[in-house]
């Protein structure tokens, strides 16, 4: 084994956490003595144990962790928060070397948990798969580094161009292989959009169905406050935000969050960042995906292309960007459009 195996077994711990975390990173951590693994974990879920205090605890016999050798996927944290600090403890351990993937670029990390570690004497190298790590993190690293969330969007077009029919009905153009990928997708990311006319006209629920795991918040753009309030959007089921220019006002589940006339894709994910959501799905319609695409605030695009026909009806989203990748949900095509 080599340090580039056990940073990517840190890597593929850190995965584990994917959807649980926010807004904290997701992290690995692999302690190595003599060539053998002796702990590793994972970050599981936010406000409980981090990467590196999982895999001390899973150390039988304790005093092995003296002059072994940590693989973390991100720099220890140097921050009480709601956990003490990981970098700390690593000293408290007295492990012999520490290798970094990335460094955490929060100010309130942001190379602090390295100098801990080589105040304390610890051997520390940083740089190891540090492109795969932050990638892995690219939520994180686009909430702390662009001050927003890290925005994909999705939809879902007809072979001949079309999201919807002309009465703006939808239903179903990918198959259902293809739409249980997209309640995976949800259960992934923070927070999931809409503009009025898709909320009017699908009434989605937009919550996590065929599959396991936390609902996003859901958002809906209704600027004049014209959509039926019996919709599933303000069945109060969900954390919920009506993003308008009529009133704020809060209630259960739901809130109202006013805006001046004409407010901008920008002010919303402010907001959002304001509010610690690292991601963000946007699931139509071509009006609000075509804002994003235009603004260029997005990170992704992923479309599922169908067998299906409409003739005629409501277009799809015209992107420019080519896809980085093309795969195949049964009959449906998945292309993933990247804007790096």
């Amino acid at each position: 084994m080599t340090d580039l195996h056990y940073m990517q077994r840190a890597l593929e711990l850190a995965e584990k956490g994917r959807g649980n975390v926010s807004p904290n990173p997701m992290v690995g951590c692999v302690l190595v003595k003599d060539d053998r693994i002796i702990g590793e974990g994972y970050h599981q879920k936010y406000g409980e144990a981090h990467a590196e205090v999982n895999a001390v605890n899973s150390v039988l016999d304790q005093n092995s962790i003296i002059g072994s050798t940590a693989y973390v996927t991100l720099e220890p944290c140097a921050h009480f928060g709601k956990t003490p600090p990981c970098a700390n403890l690593l000293v408290e351990k007295k492990v012999g070397k520490v290798v970094i993937a990335a460094m955490d670029s929060n100010p309130l990390v942001g190379g602090k948990g390295i100098q801990i570690l080589k105040d304390a004497g610890i051997e520390v190298e940083t740089g190891l798969l540090e492109k795969e790590a932050r990638w892995q993190n690219r939520r994180f690293f686009s909430q702390i580094e662009k001050n927003r969330p890290y925005v994909i969007l999705k939809w879902a077009q007809t072979q001949d161009g079309f999201v919807a029919r002309n009465d703006f009905s939808s239903k179903w153009i990918s198959n259902s292989s293809s739409r249980q990928l997209v309640h995976k997708w949800r259960a992934e990311e923070d927070a999931i959009l809409v503009g009025k006319n898709t909320a009017k006209y699908d009434d989605p629920a937009l919550n996590v169905r065929d599959w396991v795991g936390k609902n996003p918040v859901r958002l809906v753009i209704d600027s004049k406050l014209e959509l039926p309030q019996d919709l599933k959007l303000f069945d109060q089921a969900v954390p919920t935000i009506c993003y308008n220019t009529i009133k704020s006002e809060e209630k259960g589940n739901l809130e109202f969050v006013k805006f001046k006339s004409g407010f901008s894709i920008q002010q919303i994910l402010d907001d959002l960042h304001k509010r610690k959501i690292q991601s963000l799905i946007v699931e139509g319609g071509t009006y609000l995906l075509q804002k994003f695409l235009e603004s260029e605030l997005w990170d992704e695009a992923r479309v599922f292309t169908s067998q299906n026909k409409f003739g005629e009806g409501i277009a799809a989203p015209s992107i420019t960007k080519p896809a980085s990748e093309i795969l195949s949900i049964q009959e449906d095509r998945l292309a993933i459009h990247y804007h790096v």
